[in-house]
């Protein structure tokens, strides 16, 4: 075999240098090709107090496993674009991030109103989708490979919602006989009145008043008065944050006199609108799905919370992050864990997975149960007490949001009736 000259040996080896060094360039460059999880969120509109703090604590979590190494050996990234609380903006989000930006995992935005629009997106493109905060959003589409981060669930998800409502009143003495049921003509709040319709006719309730109103309604005091003539003792609302800043200071003005009033109402979760309402607050009996109490403070929870409070204020969001970015960050846990346990990112291996696994996430164990909803519900009930003025300081202190519901995180007892109360 000839020799080659000692500046073709060079050359030759060069040569193979090089294609080994593009070779593995390649390689690093398909292997860091991003996982991109791609969503709509509430950024803009009615829903974004909450909305842009269940980003953050998505943003987060990108970070946090970014410098880990990513997932499967790849970086993630979100891809996201605001639905501005607008339902009808979602079915195009979803259709762009699947068919354009085909991203290669997808979770809902925020809200029930959010999430039913792009079910049926989802389910055209046999996705698996994990739902944030949506009560009962699958109970129309049954859709298999649906999953829900909400601690609403059990059997009846709808009623889970509203059952440390009407277990606090019906724990009182004299019991209420009557109840009025009111909601915005909308997906969450038609599911939260069913259940609430359901609840008042198990425990013996008379509906005197059961109406929807359009979720463009600017002026409640007519809601209210109506509410008010039909004398009720129970008044359960089922609303979003602008119908809910509306219906109580409508409550307020007109001096109603329900002995408990609340129930369903979105919004008081968020730090701004309680502080925006401050005072008016005392007396309202309503829903939460997390407080920095018994279970629910975790070392994990409590330490994300540093973390998210600690770039909540630059970020110009929700400053405590009490509601909704625990479970924003659970829902990443989640979509984490089963793409590291089926080690790939095929649809239907993760929904097998899910539906057969419990999931540790700083929201507690998740178990999926029928319809993608939890196994079991975790809905808090709080009653605003001793509200002062509209700093913020106070809102870090449960005092004033004493939990009622369930027993076993019970810290305090209800103020009864609502008029005495929020005097």
């Amino acid at each position: 075999m000839p020799r080659l000259p000692k500046a073709g040996l060079w050359s030759s080896i060069t040569l193979a240098a090089s294609i080994l060094t593009g070779a593995a360039q390649a390689g690093t460059a398909q292997a860091a090709e991003p996982i991109t999880i791609g969503f709509g969120m509430a950024l803009t509109g009615g829903l974004a107090p909450n909305g842009k703090s269940a980003l953050l604590a998505m943003q987060i979590w990108e970070q946090e496993t970014n410098a880990k190494g990513g997932l499967l050996g790849r970086p993630v990234k979100l891809v996201y674009y605001d639905d501005q609380s607008n339902p009808s903006t979602v079915p195009g989000i979803y259709t762009k991030l699947l068919d354009v930006d085909k991203v290669d995992l997808v979770v809902s935005g925020y809200a029930t109103n959010m999430v039913a629009p792009a079910m049926p997106v989802i389910m055209q493109h046999n996705r698996t989708f994990l739902g944030l905060l949506g009560l009962a959003a699958n109970s129309e589409f049954n859709y298999p490979n649906y999953f829900s981060i909400s601690p609403t669930g059990g059997p009846h998800p709808k009623q889970s919602f509203s059952a440390g409502f009407f277990s606090v009143a019906m724990a009182q003495n004299p019991k209420p006989a009557t109840v009025a049921i009111v909601g915005a003509d909308a997906e969450f709040a038609r599911n939260a009145v069913d259940g609430a319709r359901e609840l008042a006719k198990e425990f013996g309730l008379k509906i005197v008043y059961d109406k929807s109103y359009p979720p463009t309604t600017n002026d409640y005091s007519p809601i209210v008065r109506a509410i008010q003539a039909t004398n009720p003792d129970l008044v359960f609302v089922a609303s979003y944050p602008p119908d809910t800043v509306g219906m109580i200071r409508a409550a307020s003005e007109i001096g109603l006199k329900a002995k408990l009033f609340g129930g369903g109402m979105v919004g008081l979760q968020a730090t701004a609108i309680k502080t925006q309402l401050g005072p008016l607050l005392n007396g309202i009996v309503d829903y939460d799905f997390w407080q920095p109490v018994g279970s629910y403070a975790t070392p994990e929870a409590l330490d994300f919370l540093k973390r998210y409070q600690a770039q909540s204020a630059a970020a110009g969001v929700d400053l405590l992050g009490f509601y909704l970015p625990p479970f924003a960050y659970a829902d990443m846990q989640v979509l984490q864990q089963s793409v590291e346990a089926t080690n790939g990112l095929d649809q239907q291996k993760l929904a097998d997975y899910m539906r057969s696994h419990t999931f540790h996430t700083i929201a507690g164990d998740i178990t999926f149960g029928a319809n993608g909803e939890w196994t079991d519900a975790r809905v808090l009930e709080v009653q605003f007490q001793g509200v002062k003025g509209n700093d913020v300081a106070q809102f870090k202190d449960p005092k004033v949001e004493v939990v009622l519901y369930p027993p076993a995180l019970k810290d305090g007892d209800v103020v009864y009736p609502y008029s005495d109360a929020r005097k």
